[in-house]
């Protein structure tokens, strides 16, 4: 930085560099040159803060500060109205941090305290800016932030943070899963639960399952006990690791399956890419975890597909077996949001972006209502459907069955 002025002041000038810097802020903010600012030299209460980075956001609210809180393990971001951001810089400055650099299209503009309470106020030239392009809240939500330490231990961003080109897929895909979660969240009023236990069967890699502790632990403020469920031991081990390293003590990775998993209470149930009748034994065991959300996205469909006798009417279309697949996807998946209807939850069913292990892009989404009122209506329709196909059993329906839903069909 080539220095146009440095000022050294005692206490009693203090007052006068501080109020030239924010003064050189409004006026980059109201002239469109403010590029990003950092604050370093941390010196508050708070446990494992580092810095502090802001920049310019436009939301459906208006224009905004963005506060990213960088922490030793996690990343906290607020938004602020520009009036109350640049409030929320002077108390910083006053009472946790000893270095403000500002960076406009043309300057760094650098204010800082010493140990023996020195001010100093530089001001350098800068060239080869632009302003950044603000994004928008309703083209380009995030629930996420790609500085998340998690996501650079998962091999999905670089050392500085920067998305890898092979994990574009993968980071449109967490989003739009917490995207989705945080919709279902809001409808079963979990954000007024403090302490919510999630368990993620089939977790793989873990990366759906540390961005659900991530968002629900830094973005809810919540406090989540999050377990990932993997048959692989070595993608257990792999999880477990890096748990550690982030120190996240309430994430936590078990070797099993969802048939050898021991009902407990639940709130949140997921099951992703849960292969033909896994993902019933996902919703049974939901339902009888009285899980408040259920979230599944099938994969396969084996167990109807060959009791399926197409009816008269239908045998020029399911003779074609790319079809019948088709078919059997269908009434498996609609049994399955009919027993959960009649279980007392609000289902849904609808596209999601493909998985990693398979191009099915269909999510069942579950959430407790505790409504059964229509349980006799939804068991009847369920015995119309199988009767109108030829199906003698569906796993889920046997399994909730055993537990004492209905009378079966």
């Amino acid at each position: 930085m080539t220095e146009i002025t440095e000022t050294e002041t005692v206490p009693k000038e203090r007052d006068n560099q501080r109020e030239l810097f924010f003064s050189l802020l409004e006026d980059c903010l109201s002239h469109n040159t403010f590029v990003k600012m950092v604050l370093g030299k941390y010196h508050g209460a708070e446990p494992g803060l580092e810095r502090l980075f802001v920049r310019r956001l436009t939301l459906k609210e208006g224009e905004c500060l963005s506060f990213l809180y960088r922490y030793q393990s996690k990343d906290i971001t607020k938004n602020l109205p520009i009036p109350a951001g640049i409030a929320t810089l002077r108390d910083l400055f006053a009472t946790s941090f000893n270095n403000l650099h500002l960076q406009t299209v043309s300057e760094d503009i650098q204010l800082s305290i010493n140990k023996k309470g020195k001010c100093t106020l530089q001001q350098g030239k800068a060239s080869g800016r632009s302003v950044p392009l603000q994004e928008h809240d309703r083209e380009k939500e995030r629930f996420l932030e790609l500085t998340s330490p998690f996501l650079r231990e998962l091999g999905v961003t670089n050392q500085q943070h920067q998305l890898l080109p092979s994990m574009a897929r993968k980071w449109k895909q967490i989003n739009k899963f917490i995207e989705v979660l945080d919709h279902a969240i809001v409808a079963a009023k979990l954000k007024e639960k403090k302490r919510l236990r999630v368990v993620d069967f089939g977790s793989g890699k873990g990366y759906l399952t540390f961005a659900m502790e991530e968002y629900l632990r830094a973005g809810l403020g919540l406090k989540p006990s999050v377990t990932g469920v993997e048959l692989r031991e070595d993608l257990v081990n792999l999880c477990s690791k890096a748990a550690r390293k982030l120190k996240l003590d309430d994430l936590s990775f078990a070797q099993g399956d969802i048939r050898s998993f021991p009902p407990e209470s639940i709130d949140i149930i997921i099951a992703l890419h849960a292969c033909d009748m896994a993902t019933d034994y996902a919703i049974h065991l939901g339902v009888r975890s009285g899980a408040s959300i259920i979230m599944c996205a099938p994969c396969c469909h084996k167990q109807i597909r060959p009791q399926m006798t197409s009816p008269p009417l239908l045998k020029p279309m399911l003779k074609h077996g790319i079809h019948l697949g088709q078919e059997a996807e269908m009434v498996t998946d609609s049994l399955r949001a009919l027993l959960l209807e009649a279980s007392g939850y609000e289902t849904q069913i609808f596209e999601f972006v493909s998985l990693e292990h398979t191009s099915k892009n269909k999510m069942i989404l579950g959430v407790k209502t505790g409504d059964v009122s229509k349980q006799a209506e939804r068991l009847e329709q369920i015995r119309e459907i199988k009767a109108f196909y030829g199906i003698r059993e569906h796993c889920l329906e046997s399994l909730l069955m055993a537990e004492g839903l209905g009378q079966g069909g």
